[in-house]
């Protein structure tokens, strides 16, 4: 939805509010998507929302509801009467039960409980127990199940009395009577089949499943490689338990994405938004990786400190240094940023490691003598004239170690985050800022050495 559009909806809203014609805001209200409810939300009172969810039908009132941010969800449960929350909570799916109630205070969560069913209280106690970054976690246990010695007939009939329940028909899972997973049947070749046709003859065997406990980064993985509206949970023993739906598997993946990129860039992941995270708590989650990449640099300045007499031989060295330095550094994010790609979408294993480097070190020597031609052209030119009997020493010693620290850069960006990867850690704690620290210190000590040589210091 447009920005203007959301303006004008606000608009509308607000004089049909004022003016109590509750009949047109509630044909206006059945023409808004519920996901974008959210962003109107902002534009509006607390007390307007409180009227505005009010009127929304009932269905439609528990899809908004999930849609909204924790906070005000919260507010939203502080006003609702009893009948108002149990008539949410039956509502809403067993995933998203699970989500809510994860998010609130503990008062809050005595009165979700309280209006639960008590068959799915249960249900909602055994999904809070599995482990926070697993399949289990973000499992639903709406699913249709249909059983092997069913008609088609009868698997239709099943769907029309349940379905209105379930999170998804379009894949149905057939169980045995111990309820261990034989197969499944899409609503495609339910619907193509003649009436009388059993179930064990039109299913799918060849079943891909997850465990309860698998990583739910895992799984996503798995959304995205076989393109899965839902996967089937099974427990040890292959009893179905629950699915991860598509829309829970994208959560994940944007989750995921989010904690990358912020460890990529020396930050301790958060959970809040950007501007619902307070000040303290992102100055905390930047501070100590700010502070080790800081005292890293020590290193860097002694190497600077060491080769004092190079300096005080060519001055104009120095004028080098950030060029060297800036370069190793983009070298190396280039290179740890699609080694993470591929490790992330399962492309490159650490069983790759030494193609990936063989890969690195032929684009890192391409890509250094270019920039050392470059550098040794833009020295010419600028300094020619000013440094006539040092300009070709000078453009030697930059472009040596413009191509040296091209190919270091690349290979520690390639090996660094397979290694991390190998020992279990997030391989984007290697990424950017970590990988620069390091090359920092490497190209300037490559760039002084290879001066000490040619100068003959």
């Amino acid at each position: 939805m447009e920005e203007r559009k959301e303006e004008d909806i606000v608009k509308d809203i607000l004089e049909l509010i004022q003016k109590k014609e509750m009949n047109k805001l509630h044909k206006v209200l059945e023409g808004i998507k519920s996901a974008d409810f959210p962003a109107i939300f902002e534009g509006l009172e607390h007390d307007q929302i409180i009227i505005i969810y009010r009127l929304l039908p009932k269905d439609k009132a528990a899809e908004v509801f999930v849609e909204l941010e924790p906070e005000l969800q919260e507010k939203l449960i502080n006003v609702f009467t009893d009948k108002e929350l149990k008539r949410v909570m039956d509502e809403i799916f067993m995933d998203d039960t699970v989500d809510l109630i994860e998010e609130m205070p503990s008062n809050v969560v005595k009165r979700i409980l309280k209006n639960i069913e008590p068959s799915n209280r249960k249900i909602v106690n055994e999904l809070l127990k599995f482990p926070e970054d697993s399949a289990g976690s973000i499992m639903t246990t709406e699913m249709v199940e249909l059983k092997r010695n069913m008609t088609v007939d009868e698997a239709f009939q099943i769907i029309k009395k349940t379905g209105i329940k379930k999170e998804t028909i379009y894949i149905c899972y057939v169980v045995d009577e111990f309820r261990k997973l034989i197969g499944t049947v899409s609503i495609k070749e339910l619907l193509i089949s003649e009436r009388d046709v059993l179930i064990k003859d039109i299913l799918e065997d060849n079943v891909i499943s997850i465990g309860t406990l698998d990583d739910k980064e895992d799984v996503a993985a798995k959304f995205s490689k076989y393109d899965f509206m839902a996967l089937p949970v099974v427990d040890k023993e292959n009893r179905l338990v629950g699915i991860v739906t598509i829309d829970d598997a994208m959560d994940v993946m944007q989750d995921e994405a989010t904690e990358d990129f912020e460890k990529m860039a020396a930050m301790q992941p958060t959970e809040d938004t950007y501007f619902k995270t307070s000040v303290f708590t992102h100055s905390k989650n930047r501070i100590m990786w700010l502070l080790v990449l800081m005292l890293s640099s020590t290193f860097t300045g002694m190497v600077i400190e060491k080769y004092q007499q190079v300096i005080s031989t060519i001055p104009l060295l120095v004028a080098f240094i950030p060029t060297i330095m800036g370069t190793g550094g983009n070298c190396g994010s280039q290179s740890s940023t699609l080694i993470i790609r591929g490790l992330a979408l399962g492309e490159i294993k650490f069983s790759d490691i030494f193609r990936a480097i063989w890969k690195e070190l032929r684009v890192a020597v391409v890509v250094g003598v270019i920039l050392a031609v470059v550098t040794a052209i833009r020295i010419f030119l600028q300094y020619g004239s000013s440094y006539e009997g040092q300009v070709v020493e000078i453009s030697i010693i930059v472009g040596l170690t413009l191509i040296l620290t091209a190919i270091v850069a690349k290979i520690m960006g390639c090996i660094l985050p397979m290694i991390a990867k190998k020992c279990k850690i997030d391989p984007a704690i290697m990424a950017a800022p970590l990988i620069t620290t390091i090359i920092d210190f490497s190209s300037n000590f490559v760039f002084f050495k290879i001066a000490t040589v040619i100068l003959g210091l």
